[in-house]
């Protein structure tokens, strides 16, 4: 049986320096959240076995590891992920002149302070009141219900449960529906944090694939869910993230019925249905096909400082998510609900700013790729936050880590996969200011080139000192 690590270290392969390789990677995995602190790895001769390597190059990976602080090794209780005692040095967004490209979300709209201005009078009638709200401020559900209606599906207000963000909304509706121990299908590539969520809520993740341009295998995910019958369904329908594909009416409705027979709970993230640049053709809402619970987020339309999001579900599912939230909080800030209030009242001006952003951040992208990483295709990206780049071999992990070395922080592919594969992608957010997102590219077309002249990044060598 595959252990977690060979399964997170997916299409890893080294034909020189094996041993510096696969501790590099494995150091890689800890970083970006793969592998947790604490965590037992397997024994130098099962991860032999499972790799196909000899025991002397494990041994030598784990020594690398020690001696970087990186794993414990106790006799008789086997070696665990660890982090350096002494903090390492590596690149974090608040240092100075790091771009961190983790990051995907759009700055605040230039409306934002007008309408904090405005938002104080309408809080002003509230502060008699206890303050606290688990659905949330009824002229706030009345404008998302009125926002679905015009989207073509009707919804009363009664239908929305505001909350404190998409994770947020997330972590609600886990604790409502959430079922440990069962499968959980979920897209891949997918939005990292929703598949720790669903990690942590003791689910087993089943992937089905998307890619940029053909979008989900529907006849896979159908199979997938006759075949498993899982609790739920994660998906990202319109404009996913990463690849930035929408699933087209047919498939959605066929995968409602599907759903409905299979008894599996749809979960469909919608913090990105309106970032439209140029798609052509606006779909429905996914629950306008059949039952699905949507998660919606006024952060990647207005500001990821603005922590208000939303639950659309059926009135049976109401009594169930409301029961759950008190063990989690006891309602949004009343503030940001005026806010968001505001802010809906000129939905048309605000999503139009935010178009304008992604498409000049697309077009940064693209000549970015052109100048500085020829031969690496700009895909299709009509809407969304970002470009799923293919950058033609599994080199995004070891291209994350050079970049990092030049004030560059890029997730690589695998940390958007459920099992540790997609090395060879990388998301670039298109959110970003076209002059930043040009010094990215220009950051990473360096990176870009030292790894292919074969230079090892400095953060990739492990040395006996716990400061890389």
């Amino acid at each position: 049986m595959a252990s977690r690590l060979g399964t997170q270290l997916g299409e890893w392969r080294a034909t020189t320096a094996v041993a510096q390789s696969l501790a590099d990677r494995i150091r890689m995995l800890l970083l970006d959240g793969r592998i947790t602190a604490g965590e037992r790895l397997p024994s130098e001769r099962a991860l032999a076995a499972e790799l196909g390597r000899s025991r002397a190059t494990i041994a030598r990976a784990y020594e690398l590891l020690e001696a970087g602080g990186y794993v414990q090794r106790t006799h008789g209780s086997g070696t665990r992920a660890a982090l350096p005692a002494q903090r390492i040095h590596r690149p974090e967004a608040a240092d100075e002149g790091v771009i961190d490209l983790t990051i995907a979300s759009v700055g605040s709209t230039p409306g934002l302070h007008a309408a904090t201005v405005r938002a104080l009078d309408r809080l002003a009638g509230l502060l008699g009141t206890p303050g606290y709200s688990l659905d949330g401020l009824l002229p706030l559900r009345e404008r998302i219900a009125a926002r679905y209606a015009e989207r073509g599906l009707p919804t009363d207000p009664g239908q929305i449960v505001v909350t404190s963000g998409a994770m947020h909304a997330m972590t609600v509706v886990l604790a409502a529906f959430g079922e440990r121990g069962r499968a959980a299908v979920v897209e891949q590539p997918s939005f990292p944090h929703a598949l720790d969520a669903l990690r942590r809520t003791g689910h087993r993740l089943v992937p089905t694939p998307v890619s940029p341009g053909e979008g989900w295998d529907a006849s896979h995910l159908v199979d997938t869910l006759r075949a498993q019958r899982p609790a739920l369904a994660y998906l990202i329908a319109d404009f996913h993230n990463p690849t930035g594909a929408t699933m087209p009416e047919l498939a959605r409705a066929r995968l409602a019925a599907v759903a409905r027979t299979t008894g599996t709970l749809l979960v469909v993230d919608e913090t990105c249905a309106e970032l439209d640049i140029d798609r052509g053709w606006t779909p429905k809402p996914f629950a306008a096909h059949g039952p699905a619970l949507l998660i919606g987020s006024m952060s990647k339309i207005a500001w990821g400082g603005m922590r208000i999001g939303w639950i659309r579900a059926s009135r049976e599912q109401l009594p169930q998510l409301l029961a759950a939230r008190p063990s989690i909080d006891l309602g949004s800030p009343l503030l940001e609900q005026c806010i968001a209030v505001e802010l809906l009242d000129d939905l048309d001006a605000l999503l139009a700013r935010a178009s304008a952003r992604l498409r000049a951040g697309r077009q940064a992208v693209a000549d970015g790729l052109a100048a500085h990483l020829p031969g690496v295709p700009m895909p299709e990206v009509p809407g969304g936050l970002a470009a799923w780049i293919d950058l033609g071999g599994p080199w995004s992990t070891s291209l994350s880590l050079a970049a990092r070395d030049r004030g560059l922080l890029l997730p690589p592919g695998p940390r958007f996969s459920s099992s540790g594969v997609l090395d060879r992608f990388a998301r670039i957010p298109i959110t970003w200011e076209p002059e930043v997102t040009a010094e990215a590219m220009r950051r990473l077309g360096d990176a870009w080139r030292a790894l292919h002249a074969g230079e090892l990044p400095d953060s990739t060598r492990l040395a006996a000192s716990a400061v890389v």
